[in-house]
């Protein structure tokens, strides 16, 4: 017979617990259970945990123990529990590491309940798993926004052919493609540096892998160090060098975990942070602060500047040719929600996933093999595709709603939230 992680008798003596007082300790206590039933879900879902760098003994117990669904359900029922009859604290990152724990335990619960056959909607699943909904946009709102694109790319055959042949010219040669990220990367990273204190030691490695459903992961090894995998199944186009600099590697993944281990891990003692389930609210800070952190590296006439200089001549593409170029990837990233359109048609069974793809290839202008790549990724990771778009939107709003205008307060109120336990519906305040 397998063993919980507590026992039942304990469970429920702590779910019917009758103290209220918040106490640090007990919150450490909590934290361990959680970070637990985090590695248990992981044992059942292959996805589940991206990153974890806490105590070697935790992840060996779980695996010699293997709890079941049903296991961990009561498990995170009563962790609910008990964190939902504790008083929130008068200290602000108690507060919010008590509202996080909450919440992300309130996530686990779901994806439990998801695992064990509980169909929702894909604005029901976002909601109970990024603690967000991504708005709702009619057909007719990308079909203007595509006119608008035509018009800046006349000619014959579909838009998305016309965009294609234009963007030939922007790949990036195989043979040019690590010298052109290594260029990006020390780019990225002078930037961040030059605003964000970041612990002595850390660094990363760059894999090219093939046959993934994303283009770009970050997995962070804990000791402030991670691995950088970009997919070179399709082709990459000069703007993903900056991209996918930021997003994985500077101010992006990569300072976001390392901030996290620094200053709540390692400085507060904060396990719970040890850990990192893909399918929670904090997947929609993750990817929406490192799209949001190219913005603020790379204001966009600074971006060009930096690329003309240094992108476009080590990927032998004619620097001439970039503030066009750029001038039409604005437009197109004004389609990003047609992606999540696609995605809450395709999960509610409005539209099978040839009829996905096809909606991505008109609508959000992806190529054939891009869209069928996406419509993979969908499968695999379901309404996570709010955390990109809507992420960056609500990032950028709490951002700039506290630092206005001022360059230098953006990194400050940026690097604010990344080291600090905050969840989606914090960025409203």
């Amino acid at each position: 017979m397998k063993r919980l992680l507590l026992p039942l008798s304990l469970i429920a003596a702590l779910a019917c617990s009758t103290a209220t007082t918040y106490d640090p300790q007990r919150m450490n206590a909590i934290s361990e259970r959680y970070v637990k039933l985090v590695l248990s879900l992981g044992e059942h879902d292959a996805d589940y945990v991206d990153a974890y760098y806490g105590p070697p003994e935790w992840r060996d117990a779980v695996k010699a123990n293997k709890p079941s669904l049903d296991e961990i359900r009561a498990g995170a029922v009563a962790l609910i529990d008990e964190l939902r009859a504790i008083s929130s604290p008068s200290d602000e990152m108690q507060a919010l590491r008590h509202k996080y724990l909450l919440r992300q335990s309130e996530a686990l619960l779901a994806r439990v309940e998801i695992l064990r056959g509980k169909k929702l909607t894909f604005d029901q699943e976002s909601q109970a798993l990024y603690d967000a909904v991504a708005p709702h946009h009619a057909e007719t709102y990308f079909q203007q926004l595509t006119e608008e694109l035509g018009r800046e790319l006349p000619g014959d055959g579909s838009l998305m052919d016309r965009l294609e042949s234009y963007r030939k010219a922007f790949v990036i040669p195989k043979d040019k493609l690590d010298p052109v990220f290594k260029a990006a990367i020390a780019g990225c990273r002078a930037r961040t540096l030059e605003h964000i204190t970041l612990p002595p030691g850390e660094t990363f490695t760059v894999e090219y892998v093939t046959n993934k459903s994303w283009s770009g992961y970050n997995w962070f090894k804990g000791n402030y160090n991670s691995l950088i995998q970009v997919n070179t199944d399709l082709p990459i186009f000069i703007d993903r060098a900056i991209d996918l600099a930021c997003h994985e590697g500077y101010p992006g993944h990569h300072v976001y975990n390392t901030l996290l281990e620094k200053n709540l891990v390692r400085d507060r003692g904060w396990k719970e942070l040890t850990v990192y389930p893909l399918f929670s609210p904090q997947s929609l800070i993750a990817e929406g602060s490192a799209n949001y952190g190219i913005d603020v590296s790379f204001p966009a006439e600074e971006r060009v500047a930096f690329e003309k200089t240094n992108l476009f001549p080590i990927a032998g593409i004619d620097p001439a040719q970039a503030d066009r170029y750029y001038r039409i990837q604005e437009l197109v990233a004004k389609l990003s929600y047609a992606g999540n359109e696609a995605a809450r048609r395709y999960l509610d069974g409005e539209i099978n996933a040839q009829q996905a793809a096809e909606w991505l290839t008109k609508y959000a202008l992806m190529s054939p093999p891009r869209a069928q790549q996406r419509v993979k990724f969908i499968d695999q990771y379901r309404s996570y595709v709010i955390n990109y778009n809507l992420g960056k939107d609500l990032v950028k709003a709490f951002v700039e709603r506290h630092a206005g205008n001022d360059r230098e307060k953006r990194w400050q109120v940026f690097e604010q939230l990344l080291s600090t336990p905050r969840l989606p519906s914090d960025l409203a305040k």
